[in-house]
């Protein structure tokens, strides 16, 4: 099983260009200003991110519900 399919881990997505443009002008920011998440993270090694992209990470929980987080790739 890789880590991807594992129940603690959330869904993890590379936005596309167009989807990462248009959250950037929706937030009001740079790509600099989101959190990091690192290439070699276990999460996404397995996509074969390039380091610039923008990974979507959906948690769900029972208190929160379905939350939705972005992180820019690394190395």
């Amino acid at each position: 099983m890789t880590t991807l399919n594992h129940a603690l881990v959330p869904k993890h997505e590379i936005l596309t260009a167009e989807d990462k443009e248009q959250l950037l002008v929706k937030l009001g920011a740079k790509e600099k200003q989101l959190p990091m998440i690192f290439i070699d993270d276990p999460a996404i090694k397995d996509m074969k991110p390039k380091a610039g992209d923008v990974i979507r990470i959906t948690r769900e929980s029972q208190t929160a519900g379905v939350t939705t987080y972005y992180r820019t790739v690394v190395d």
